[in-house]
């Protein structure tokens, strides 16, 4: 692949334009593979989670919270998110009454509800899972029931629990934050 090297600026850019764009196309028709569904995989306590990547907005770094009086011992505050006050919540203590323990592993899951957006505290993520529909169709049932009103299934090796973000946020219990 002999290339001329008195190349001008403008065909060296030209050139990486062309590339990227051929990179571009082809990671979509990988990234659109019918019979695939694509989630973010996080961890809540002890229990490993995935939920759809189209239900969570953004991950991010815990921010200073602010408390806000009378209200649930899940909702730690609200956070300031680009000029956007956003209610956290902790969500291993609105699961299972167990408070997260903050370390440099712990994350907000930004997800969208009615009239804005929540955050979710969460002990890990662990980034996007890929989950085909063989794995969906040997998935095991969810027994815990604190969980199976947000989980239908569990799926691949690690037993992955498909958690609802859309169920979450309809929740009366969720809703309702007033002590």
């Amino acid at each position: 692949m002999n290339e001329p090297v008195n190349r001008t600026p403008f065909e060296i850019l030209a050139r990486y334009e062309r590339l990227s764009l051929a990179h571009a196309s082809d990671t979509q028709e990988k990234f659109e593979a019918p019979g695939l569904w694509r989630g973010i995989g996080f961890r809540v306590g002890s229990r490993l989670l995935v939920s759809g990547i189209d239900e969570i907005n953004e991950l991010l770094a815990v921010p200073v919270l602010t408390p806000v009086p009378g209200t649930q011992p899940w909702l730690l505050g609200v956070a300031n998110v680009r000029g956007n006050l956003v209610p956290v919540v902790d969500f291993g203590r609105f699961l299972f009454g167990e408070r997260t323990q903050y370390t440099d592993r712990t994350r907000l899951l930004v997800v969208r509800q009615g009239g804005g957006s929540v955050a979710l505290l969460v002990d890990e993520v662990f980034g996007q899972r890929t989950v085909d529909e063989e794995q969906r169709r040997e998935a095991g049932a969810e027994d815990d029931p604190r969980l199976s009103r947000f989980v239908d299934s569990r799926v691949g090796e690690q037993q992955l629990a498909m958690f609802s973000m859309n169920r979450l946020v309809r929740a009366p219990d969720f809703r309702q934050a007033a002590a």
